[in-house]
């Protein structure tokens, strides 16, 4: 069994979400099991899971339906994005390995650009050159840069659809369209943490201090953790938006702990989070574990939760 978490450039309009989540549940022994649509980001998450042949089906079904309902020309949002389907990564769960979603989603790849016509990078366990290993790097410029990225051959996508042969101005649907990059990894957790402020460059400078990439010997640096900063307007707040890439290397708690330390270097509080899409059981059973440490519940006598939690009691 696989999971599928593609993040479509549409958290505005429900009509348009339903077609796209309308496409994945048309496949059979597909679960769709969430959508998460955000209106500052303009950006929808969806999730769902199923045996490899249908979740791959289900995804081309997705981004087929995007690339002709969402036009990248009208789209803004505050999220990064380089095309209608922005990402597409497939993840193993159960049955599956990460080299096997790999060669899925390099096949899932070359199938949209060829029978979409959407181009198509390939990134992390599935990328095809080492520079597009990197989500960032793929999307570098973001769908302002499609010109650009089209025409220079060190920057272009991993496959280009069959109607841009010997073309020299891109056609319509791919204006329409951008591009995508599809990939497989390893789960992660999305989590946007909330500052009592408004002050977007608050929000970006603690980005940069806790985020893995940037200067060595910064002191809240978490390793595996991609951050940027930015203003949400629906709710009026700044957040520092992360993925946590290896929440084995870097668990929810730990990246609370240290953002909100340095929150308080800024002058700011770490107020709440914001989870987007789905988080695995264990990253909550881990920040509960961490919590029974913190508090010292073990200090007189050992606190074993299977005993003294009323619904694990229950569950016996």
């Amino acid at each position: 069994m696989i999971e599928c978490v593609p993040n479509f450039s549409e958290g505005r309009d429900p009509a348009v979400i339903r077609q796209i989540t309308d496409a994945v549940k048309s496949v059979e022994g597909v679960k769709l099991l969430h959508v998460d649509p955000g209106y500052a980001a303009n950006r929808t998450v969806v999730t769902f899971v199923g045996e490899p042949e249908a979740v791959t089906e289900a995804a081309f079904r997705a981004a087929a339906t995007a690339a002709q309902v969402i036009d990248m020309r009208q789209h803004h949002g505050t999220h990064p994005r380089i095309g209608a389907t922005d990402v597409l990564p497939l993840i193993p769960l159960s049955g599956m390995t990460l080299d096997e979603c790999a060669i899925l989603a390099r096949q899932l790849a070359q199938r949209m650009a060829t029978e979409a016509n959407i181009p198509c990078y390939c990134y992390e366990a599935a990328a095809l050159r080492p520079q597009f290993r990197n989500l960032a790097v793929c999307r570098q410029g973001e769908y302002e840069a499609l010109d650009r990225k089209l025409s220079t051959p060190e920057l272009q996508p991993d496959f280009l659809p069959p109607v841009m042969a010997g073309k020299t101005e891109i056609p319509e649907c791919v204006r329409r369209s951008g591009c995508s990059v599809v990939g497989a990894r390893e789960f992660l957790v999305a989590v946007n943490f909330n500052l009592n402020t408004k002050d977007v460059a608050i929000a970006k400078a603690i980005a940069a201090d806790v985020r893995q990439k940037g200067p060595e010997g910064r002191p809240y640096a978490l390793p595996t953790v991609k951050a940027i900063g930015w203003y949400i307007d629906e709710y009026g707040i700044a957040q520092v938006s992360t993925n946590l890439t290896d929440i084995n290397t870097t668990p929810l708690h730990v990246a609370f702990d240290v953002i909100s330390r340095c929150a308080q270097e800024h002058g700011v509080r770490v107020t709440g989070t914001e989870i987007v899409g789905l988080i695995p059981q264990r990253v909550l059973t881990e920040a509960g574990d961490e919590a029974i440490r913190r508090m010292h519940l073990d200090e007189l006598a050992p606190f074993v939760p299977e005993q003294r939690v009323l619904e694990l009691l229950a569950a016996k």
